[in-house]
């Protein structure tokens, strides 16, 4: 059981991906308007719902997970935290979006999608790191359905597929508009980008100042 912030808890499925630095940032980065229903692509067990239903009072999240167990432990942590009736799970294939998924419906999509086209496939985690189920054309292609004109999206990647995530969501319509590297100090290397686009917005994008997960004394 892991402990968030204004006391929500999140609880992980046997084997499911581990609460990570990269869903914390995410949703830090998260610009949410008020009342705003938000798309989770890729939801796990609902980490990233309970960690913007925490920061945001008025939020609804519904995820799109393709593993039973996730799913069902999301519907769990949403019921154990009391907020069943703002975040919501379905099991489905981001693929093939299920009816319950209305395009142009959203007006937020967020995603935290696998990060590596090839290479050796992580023993513990293999769909959640590897694209495996889904590439960055189809997470891209179900957010572009699923937001209407001027929504935003928000996802958090590896900063050396940089050029792929911004060619991909402009083939998509998604424009990119605010962008952040993250790092674990000073002078170390990018380990993190974050990447705001808008469905249908016009060119123009802003970078931001970078965020230092340490400080130089080893303090987060």
């Amino acid at each position: 059981m892991e402990t968030l912030f204004n006391g929500f808890t999140l609880a992980l499925s046997p084997g499911a991906f581990p609460l990570s630095t990269d869903s914390m940032v995410l949703a830090d980065f998260v610009r949410l308007r008020p009342n705003v229903g938000v798309l989770d692509l890729g939801s796990g067990c609902g980490t990233l719902g309970l960690l913007l239903c925490a920061k945001n009072e008025s939020c609804t999240v519904t995820g799109i997970e393709l593993d039973p167990e996730a799913h069902a432990m999301a519907l769990e942590n949403a019921a154990r935290n009391g907020i069943d009736r703002r975040l919501g799970s379905i099991c489905a294939d981001l693929r093939l979006l299920p009816s319950e998924i209305v395009p142009g419906s959203f007006s937020c999509c967020v995603s935290n999608p696998p990060y590596f086209s090839g290479g050796f496939a992580s023993a513990a985690h293999p769909l959640a790191r590897q694209e495996q189920t889904c590439t960055l054309r189809d997470v891209f292609a179900a957010a572009s359905k699923s937001l209407r004109f001027g929504g935003d999206f928000f996802l958090v990647h590896k900063p050396e597929r940089l050029t792929d995530l911004l060619c991909t969501l402009r083939a998509h319509r998604l424009e990119p508009k605010r962008i952040r590297l993250v790092r674990h100090h000073a002078g170390a290397d990018a380990n993190l980008v974050l990447i705001a686009a808008r469905r249908g917005g016009k060119p123009g994008v802003m970078l931001e100042p970078e965020l230092l997960l340490f400080t130089p004394d080893g303090q987060e």
